[in-house]
């Protein structure tokens, strides 16, 4: 072997090892990060890890919204400036239900198998709301 073929199988050699490290380092964070061997971290390294996963959930919650904007605005494509149903009265009238149900549970406390059932047939905007509840 040359003097050149040796240097180059000691740099290939450095490299193996220091990628080697790299992976060794990458696995014990994801063990961290997936809450395992975190009883040697100190209260620095709890708190880096802390702070990754909330730049993490972050980082998720942003790409969860642009994606729904996204869709938000393709269906608005979509609907061609078709114009959106009042959601108003069936939102009141949900709310109403609600409060209704509630206010039944806390006047009795053997109403615990109080269900509400509602069914919407045809367009929001043109539908029939059937509404059973436990309220008279």
């Amino acid at each position: 072997m040359t003097e050149a073929d040796q240097q180059y199988m000691q740099q290939l050699r450095l490299e193996t090892a220091n990628l080697a490290k790299k992976i060794e380092q990458i696995e014990v964070s994801k063990r961290r990060f997936l809450g395992r061997d975190i009883s040697s971290c100190s209260y620095e390294e709890l708190q880096g890890i802390d702070r990754q996963l909330e730049q993490s959930l972050r980082k998720i919650r942003a790409r969860k919204e642009r994606t729904l904007l996204e869709e938000n605005a393709k269906l608005r494509e979509k609907s061609n400036g078709t114009r959106l149903p009042n959601w108003q009265p069936l939102i009141q009238e949900k709310e109403a239900a609600t409060n209704c149900s509630q206010s039944s549970r806390s006047t009795s406390s053997l109403d615990q198998d109080h269900v509400e059932t509602e069914l919407f047939i045809g367009l929001p905007r043109n539908s029939l709301l059937i509404t059973q509840t436990g309220c008279s």
